[in-house]
């Protein structure tokens, strides 16, 4: 028989996870490169704070990001892309 829960504790339980934050970055950049295992992730639903992996995934981006417009910035005041 199945006893209703309050609404919201399954969130409230995954927020008292306690992760490592190396577990979440490895998680978060896995995801980034689109390959992982159904095993891999189902251990990760399981042990990671989603606060977490939100806040690495964010910093992550932001730092693909910043790190593309570097890049662009280097090629372009190389002189390389000039004779495009």
């Amino acid at each position: 028989m199945n006893v209703p829960q309050r609404p919201g504790a399954d969130l409230r339980e995954a927020v008292q996870r306690r992760g490592s934050l190396w577990q979440t970055i490895k998680a978060v950049s896995w995801s980034f490169f689109g390959v992982r295992r159904s095993a891999d992730h189902a251990e990760d639903v399981s042990k990671l704070n989603p606060v977490h992996v939100v806040i690495v995934g964010l910093t992550l981006a932001a730092l693909f990001v910043l790190g593309l417009v570097a890049l662009v910035n280097w090629v372009i005041g190389s002189g390389v892309a000039a004779g495009y």
